[in-house]
């Protein structure tokens, strides 16, 4: 199982703070186009991505038990 967990306006989109998806093969670019077509989440291209706390490429395989953050850019004023 691969937990990730949903930030800010990602959180909006989806309606919930994390998913966990069981039995994933694949990468970090994977994930975000399998959540990319179930959620029809916006803006992904400019996430930063954590894997197991530690920020991480797209081309990062992923493994059972990963922990998967996705943080969207943040904006202030």
């Amino acid at each position: 199982m691969i937990k990730v967990m949903l930030f800010a306006q990602l959180r909006e989109q989806v309606g919930e703070a994390e998913i966990k998806i069981n039995a994933f093969e694949g990468s970090v670019n994977d994930l975000l186009n399998y959540l990319h077509e179930k959620y029809s989440l916006l803006n992904i291209e400019n996430l930063m991505i954590a894997v197991n706390e530690e920020f991480s490429p797209t081309d990062k395989v992923l493994q059972e038990g990963d922990v998967v953050a996705l943080l969207p850019p943040v904006s202030g004023g």
